[in-house]
């Protein structure tokens, strides 16, 4: 099912009303000599969170946490909570407006999803497998997947939508990446495919068509989730990740530049 197509971004809230935004707290966003300052994630390596300031006062949490300072390059890879703020954060970063202080503290992981989606990476030849929506005079492309049903596992899932929607019988291998947007946590996975793609008219694609994509034209692909797009052609030149990245993703503008 079409999930960009969907995609509004006004309230930041779930559908029941749960807000990820705690307006009782904030992060502080801290530099030096042109390096990012977050707290070493003590249960998981290569994991980080900005410290969080509750009222003026540093978080106890955060007080018992090492600290390491890394560079954009560096921090675009790594999972830095809380994810909300980490994605406003590294987008100013990478587009030149960050600024050290305080900052809203939003935490998408801290309400229940109400939706959960499984998405297959899928390539052969250098190309990735997307489905394509042409809707009201523009094309935007989506990873092929949809949502997991009551008893499902996310591998059940993904191989499953990965059937109706393209024909290609799958199987999974590891999730790369973990993606929050507007209440919903989607899993993404890379995918051994075998068989053809089957003819649209036959799939279960809610309008869309499977269509391959070079790699290298990801990033300039109005792809939904915009952060991976990006990520995906580099991860399969040099290394695909050995825990699934984790990211919030609140982009509309599917056409727009993105770097972080």
């Amino acid at each position: 099912m079409t999930d960009a197509s969907r995609m509004t971004d006004a309230s930041r809230t779930t559908d029941d009303g749960a807000r990820p935004v705690d307006s009782g707290a904030a992060a502080q966003v801290l530099f030096d000599g042109g390096r990012l300052v977050l707290l070493d994630d003590p249960g998981e390596h290569g994991s980080y969170h900005l410290p969080r300031i509750d009222g003026g006062a540093r978080h106890p949490a955060s007080a018992r946490s090492g600290s390491s300072a890394l560079s954009l390059d560096e921090a675009l890879w790594c999972s830095v909570r809380p994810l909300g703020t980490a994605e406003h954060v590294l987008r100013a970063w990478a587009t030149g407006t960050a600024a050290p202080g305080p900052v809203p503290w939003e935490d998408p992981e801290s309400v229940a999803p109400v939706r959960v989606r499984a998405g297959a990476i899928v390539i052969r030849e250098a190309q990735m497998l997307l489905i394509r929506f042409d809707e009201k005079g523009r094309t935007h492309y989506e990873i092929p997947g949809g949502g997991v049903e009551p008893g499902e596992t996310l591998t059940e899932a993904v191989v499953r939508e990965l059937r109706e929607e393209t024909a290609l019988e799958g199987t999974a291998r590891h999730e790369v990446a973990r993606v929050w947007k507007d209440g919903r946590r989607e899993h993404y996975f890379r995918v051994d495919a075998t068989g053809e793609v089957g003819a649209p008219e036959h799939l279960d694609n809610y309008g869309g068509a499977p269509a391959w994509m070079p790699l290298d034209r990801l990033p300039d692909t109005p792809l939904w989730p915009r952060r991976l797009a990006w990520r995906i052609p580099r991860w399969h030149r040099t290394a695909w990740p050995g825990r699934p990245l984790e990211l919030a993703d609140s982009i509309d503008d599917l056409d727009a530049w993105c770097g972080w």
